[in-house]
């Protein structure tokens, strides 16, 4: 599997510093390398000189660490946005509602989307399959984002590494591939070579 450069954008998710202060919080979560995945998916994408799209979650909830006007609205510094890369708002979990995504996606061509960010079963899920139901060729990059253990409906425990899974079950191949880090950058010098 190759990536074409010229028709693949790199899509990341609401990575930003209100999951930071959950997790120093006591909140636990999954995917301790997450965050360093996705710089090394942002890094390739740049270096290749590939369309990059930041995704940025401005809560309109009362007391969210997710409003626009608190420090937890502002990026994890290893997925901070460079000049030139836009940055999109979005208010509610999908990032293709109320913005201009696909418009721009579109615009430029671009076909194939490589998705991370946090939270998998929240707004990168969302996301996702909105973008298959696009007609997108969404990559999801499984060990590029992660969640947060949870309390279900039914009062049950249910960790981040279980609803992770079950996400990414859900999604595979109906809404999107599921592909990991290392098979994204493989595919990307793929592409480069051919």
């Amino acid at each position: 599997m190759t990536l074409d450069r010229a028709k693949t954008a790199l899509v990341l998710v609401d990575v930003q510093k209100a999951f930071l202060e959950w997790e120093a919080a006591g909140m636990r979560r999954n995917n301790p390398h997450a965050v360093d995945n996705i710089a090394r998916l942002l890094a390739a994408f740049r270096r290749e000189g590939m369309a990059v799209f930041h995704i940025r979650h401005a809560s309109r909830e009362a007391g969210s660490a997710l409003a626009a006007d608190k420090p937890g609205y502002e990026p994890i510094d290893a997925a901070r946005e460079c000049d030139g890369e836009p940055v999109i708002v979005k208010h509610v979990n999908s990032s293709f509602i109320g913005t201009d995504l696909e418009d721009r996606l579109r615009a430029a061509g671009l076909t194939t989307i490589v998705i991370c960010g946090i939270t998998t079963n929240h707004c990168v899920e969302t996301t996702t399959r909105m973008a298959g139901n696009l007609g997108f060729d969404a990559r999801l990059a499984e060990d590029a984002c992660y969640t947060f253990d949870r309390t279900g409906h039914n009062g049950r425990h249910e960790t981040a590494a279980d609803i992770h899974a079950m996400t990414l079950s859900n999604l595979d191949g109906e809404f999107a591939t599921i592909e990991t880090t290392d098979s994204l950058l493989a595919a990307l010098d793929m592409g480069a070579a051919a």
